[in-house]
């Protein structure tokens, strides 16, 4: 059992550090671009497709988490790192789903004429505060990782 509650919460926190290299990414090379050229963004004019990475990398990361925690509800000191983990994304994704995504849909749809920069830059800065969140749920998960290595 501790064998697979080492490769399930291994498996966990590797794809959550995916997720944070996306967001350092999206921050680091996409965000400062964008907001001066909209198609950057829009898809169907040749530029990125957030949802193709972001969609995929949510579920699987989600069910590795369900699974680990699964496999390891019976081990509470691995369990607390996960169930923290759990709270910082959950919050990073519910934060995201009423504030962030409806606005990045909204500026993947619009004429990039129609986008203030300003505006752009405003979401830029502000969804870089997620990126604290996928910081905590990346220890989290390490931490998690790391309990279940002594153990096994």
């Amino acid at each position: 059992m501790l064998t697979l509650s080492l490769v399930a919460t291994g498996l966990t926190s590797a794809l959550a550090l995916v997720s944070l290299g996306g967001g350092l990414y999206e921050f680091r090379v996409v965000d400062p671009a964008w907001p001066r050229r909209p198609e950057l963004i829009q898809p169907e004019r040749g530029g990125v497709s957030r949802r193709r990475f972001w969609i995929p990398a949510h579920i699987v990361f989600e069910l590795a988490l369900v699974v680990a925690l699964t496999v390891t509800w019976s081990q509470p000191e691995i369990r607390l790192w996960l169930l923290a983990g759990l709270a910082s994304h959950a919050i990073m994704r519910i934060w995201s789903a009423f504030h962030f995504i409806p606005k990045a849909l909204a500026f993947e749809r619009a004429a990039p004429a129609t986008i203030a920069e300003g505006t752009a830059r405003r979401w830029t800065r502000q969804s870089f505060w997620r990126l604290p969140l996928d910081l905590i749920t990346c220890a989290a998960m390490l931490g998690a990782f790391a309990v279940a290595a002594r153990l096994a």
